[in-house]
């Protein structure tokens, strides 16, 4: 006869022993793998803390990619990013305490759909990042761990340059998350991110690669940019702003309330307001029906222009050289993407 295991409880009780559930839950568990970078970063009480904190967990229901999630399978959230970011900042400057909670509150500010709908009355995530900074929970948080806003704050800066706010051109931390995590996304990433990780370190607050490492980052950097400008992310980012728009202007929602949607908010707004209702139905399920050229079209071509805010083309450093020096041919794949447009028509077909 074989041994009986009752797994509700000892000797057949049909009672469950008492314990502890495992969980890989982010702010729970104490470590945690990025599952892009596969860097297992043991977390400090204060990033533990702030990961319970509504700001952060906000940051799951916002898509990184925008509208392109339409259109895409770029699909990962705002805070995938974010804790990518830090497992990076935890990899190349494990000690830095400061840098790892301002890679944790980077982004922080961000509107529904991340970048598609900035500058829209005005509204800046970088500004609206600062404010949620230095009032609760985030405040509270952490001062409770030793820590002042203002330090963070200035740490998120552009001065003094840092690898995770370099903004000199060169490639940092936070853009190489991005570059990477999208490329994945979109299936033309050919090599392990793990594989790229051990060929890079970091020159002057910023990225620097191997040659042949460059090159496959500047070959993510021009995906990026030629995605940015495809009808994949002008088509559903038109509208979309086209949208909230009419939602500011239909509505008693104000900028500020917009600011601190969550996606499906967004889309719940879109779905309650008369004004917006067929149109945010029909870029969700209609996309096909949208048609775009590149370039203004003349007043009388129905449907609306668009323009892009800016294309991100930061370069990596190649063996601690600057691109332009070290790999000019490189340099001139970066310096073509000033030709693609960033003025589109857009109208539905």
């Amino acid at each position: 006869m074989g041994t009986h295991i009752d797994q509700d409880g000892p000797q057949g009780s049909g009672e469950a022993v008492a314990g502890p559930v495992p969980t890989n839950v982010v702010g729970l568990s104490p470590v945690f793998t990025d599952p892009l970078w596969r860097i297992a970063v043991r977390l400090t009480p204060v990033e533990a803390d702030l990961l319970r904190t509504a700001p952060l967990r906000r940051l799951h229901f916002v898509a990184h990619g925008g509208a392109s999630t339409l259109s895409t399978l770029q699909s990962y959230s705002r805070l995938e990013h974010t804790l990518g970011v830090l497992a990076l900042v935890a990899h190349f400057c494990p000690e830095d305490e400061l840098l790892r909670v301002a890679a944790l509150l980077h982004d922080i500010g961000h509107l529904p759909l991340s970048h598609t709908l900035e500058g829209i009355s005005g509204l800046d995530h970088h500004a609206i990042g600062l404010r949620l900074l230095r009032s609760d929970p985030i405040q509270s948080a952490l001062e409770r761990h030793g820590f002042s806003a203002e330090a963070v704050a200035t740490a998120l800066g552009v001065r003094p340059p840092s690898p995770l706010t370099n903004r000199s051109g060169l490639l940092n931390l936070d853009h190489l998350d991005s570059y990477v995590r999208s490329g994945r996304a979109a299936g033309r990433l050919p090599v392990d991110p793990a594989v790229i990780l051990s060929r890079l370190d970091l020159r002057e607050s910023a990225v620097s690669a191997d040659r042949g490492t460059a090159a496959a980052l500047v070959d993510l950097v021009c995906a990026e940019a030629r995605l940015h400008t495809s009808w994949d992310n002008v088509g559903p980012a038109s509208v979309v702003r086209r949208l909230a728009g009419r939602l500011l202007d239909d509505t008693t929602l104000t900028p500020d309330r917009l600011a601190r949607m969550t996606d499906p908010q967004l889309w719940s707004a879109f779905d309650s307001c008369a004004a917006t209702r067929a149109e945010s139905a029909m870029i969700r399920y209609e996309l096909h029906r949208l048609r775009v050229t590149a370039g203004r079209a003349p007043g009388d071509r129905p449907g609306w222009d668009f323009s892009l805010r800016k294309i991100y083309r930061s370069a990596p450093l190649v063996e601690g050289q600057r691109i332009e020096g070290a790999a000019p041919e490189l340099a001139a794949e970066l310096d073509a993407l000033a030709s693609l447009s960033t003025t589109f028509r857009v109208w539905w077909g």
